[in-house]
């Protein structure tokens, strides 16, 4: 059990650094790709783990991400945290499943106290509040300096959602060049200009109000497949298969034509023969388009996904406002704006090296998933670790009429929660302990001081993060603390790792068929190529 407690912590202390608006980033160079982040869920990815405890840290850190897409970080430290508390206890007798219960018992509590002091989400203030939300999530970012500039671009974003708040309506495209300063929103769906055949620069590139037709067909003429054969016993014949082949094409398209779409999009080729034709009469198309976008388009336009073009009623066409292409940086795009069937978004990223941009794109995608749950939260705390010493407090009372191990147990727990602003503190380069010291005297003066929290921008380092607009959605707090807790529970439950065998020699048989006799593995391979048996 201790060691698998030393190897949790091996791993917490690769990403605590990552913590907090000051947090420094992690470089990783894995297959020859570099990948430059701070997002905890992408640093402990990247790392491969396979210490089999470990890995449940892993696990929480992802389903963090997907759930809540902020806090990956947060409830890897915490859950570190817990366990350095639990390794004590462990180390002087008592037993885990008494540990198990303080921890449980102490969580109960803690959410309790969590929901009765969040502040409920004002409807007259709910976009001022949305927006510091998303430019908290924002602030321990590398757009942290544009924090303004991307808050009110993911609410604007996030607004145009409806109802279950699909997150797959909102796209995020990569352009690489110009300055970060020159992304922009569509309200709409935005890809990126796909192959392109014979005929396309002649194809009108702006509608207004045009009807989409969405297609999983191919419009091309295809040779026949290896194994198709057809006897034939005068060249007449071969020709009239040939007149066939083209007839059965001229149909496809005219059906199309037909139809009255202006725009015509297929997740299939549209070959150099139907876009020529497409082009003649004053039609858009496109081929080859991404599955994703393809829906996406689907959605926001009401259009239909069609496998036949026979029978292409109206109610099956999409519609938008808007449609154009449009060159941006050294890309052309297709840009569907004021789709109002489903509402729909795109964010539009621009920047210089590769690897900003794709933090850039983690980066909003934590701050969309904050705005998200902070709108079906309907309520709010402050952050900066302003929330975990409020709770530190209460447990520590509350721990007082708790008899027996279990008051020293919740306690712990309680101490383990001021090690989220301690590790803020210290990734500023702050004196965490003073800091933490001083903080633990505020919140016990009164509660009129229970938001106060870790704050960069203050002279001392400590202010009342709810009046800086330092907030978070209650529900990010309330699944820090259910998760880190649930897992180290599970830690703590296993007493002894034991390892297959039978897998073992599994694996070793699965790397001795890889080798040559020799035991060089990849030659056999090599030489086989040059002749070799």
């Amino acid at each position: 059990m201790i060691s698998n407690i030393n190897a949790c912590s091996a791993l917490v202390d690769i990403v605590r650094t990552t913590l907090g608006p000051r947090g420094m980033d992690k470089l990783i160079h894995s297959a020859g790709m570099v990948t430059i982040t701070n997002d905890g869920a992408t640093v402990i990815k990247e790392l491969e783990v396979v210490h089999p405890a470990t890995k449940i840290l892993v696990d929480i850190a992802k389903s963090q991400d997907n759930d809540m897409g902020d806090g990956t970080t947060s409830v890897v430290v915490f859950a570190g945290e817990l366990l350095k508390e639990a390794k004590t206890f462990v180390e002087d007798g008592v037993h885990p499943q008494l540990i198990i219960k303080g921890y449980r018992e102490a969580t109960t509590e803690a959410l309790k106290k969590l929901n009765e002091i969040a502040i409920p989400i004002d409807e007259q203030n709910r976009s001022e509040i949305l927006l510091r939300c998303a430019q908290t999530a924002l602030s321990s970012k590398l757009v942290a300096t544009h924090k303004e500039f991307f808050g009110d671009m993911v609410v604007k974003a996030v607004d145009r959602l409806e109802g279950n708040m699909d997150k797959s309506l909102i796209g995020i495209k990569k352009v690489t060049g110009g300055s970060i300063t020159d992304s922009f929103l569509v309200d709409g769906v935005a890809f990126k200009k796909t192959f392109s055949y014979a005929g396309f620069e002649q194809q009108p590139k702006k509608f207004i109000n045009p009807k989409i037709c969405l297609l999983n067909l191919e419009l091309e003429l295809k040779a026949e497949k290896e194994n198709a054969e057809i006897r034939i016993e005068k060249p007449e014949d071969y020709q009239s298969i040939v007149d066939a082949e083209w007839k059965i094409i001229y149909d496809k398209l005219e059906q199309i034509v037909k139809s009255k779409a202006n725009v015509v999009l297929s997740k299939l080729p549209i070959g150099d023969l139907a876009t020529q034709y497409f082009a003649d009469r004053g039609l858009f198309c496109a081929g080859r388009v991404p599955e994703d976008d393809l829906r996406r388009v689907a959605k926001a336009t009401g259009a239909i996904i069609q496998v036949t073009v026979n029978g292409l009623a109206p109610e099956v066409l999409g519609t938008c406002g808007e449609f154009e292409e449009r060159q941006i940086g050294n890309e052309r795009y297709n840009l569907f704006r004021k789709c109002d069937k489903a509402r729909s978004a795109t964010i539009v990223l621009r920047g210089g090296a590769e690897q900003f941009i794709e933090e850039a794109e983690r980066s909003l995608n934590d701050a969309i998933m904050i705005v998200r749950r902070a709108t079906k939260a309907k309520a709010i705390v402050a952050g900066g670790g302003a929330i975990e010493m409020e709770l530190s407090k209460h447990l520590r009372n509350y721990s007082r009429n708790v008899p027996g191990k279990r008051q020293f147990i919740i306690s712990a727990f309680a101490k383990a929660l001021e090690g989220i602003p301690k590790a803020l503190a210290a990734n500023a380069g702050l004196d965490s302990t003073s800091l933490i010291t001083k903080l633990r005297k505020i919140h016990n003066e009164t509660d009129g001081n229970k938001w106060f929290g870790i704050n960069f921008m203050m002279e001392n380092g400590l202010a009342n993060n709810y009046d800086e607009f330092v907030w978070e959605p209650v529900g990010l707090k309330s699944s820090i603390l259910n998760a880190s807790s649930e897992a180290v529970c599970m830690i703590l439950s296993v007493d002894e790792t034991v390892k297959n065998p039978k897998s073992e020699q599994a694996q070793q048989e699965q790397r001795k068929k890889k080798m040559m006799p020799g035991g060089v593995p990849g030659v056999g391979r090599a030489m086989k190529g040059m002749g070799g048996k």
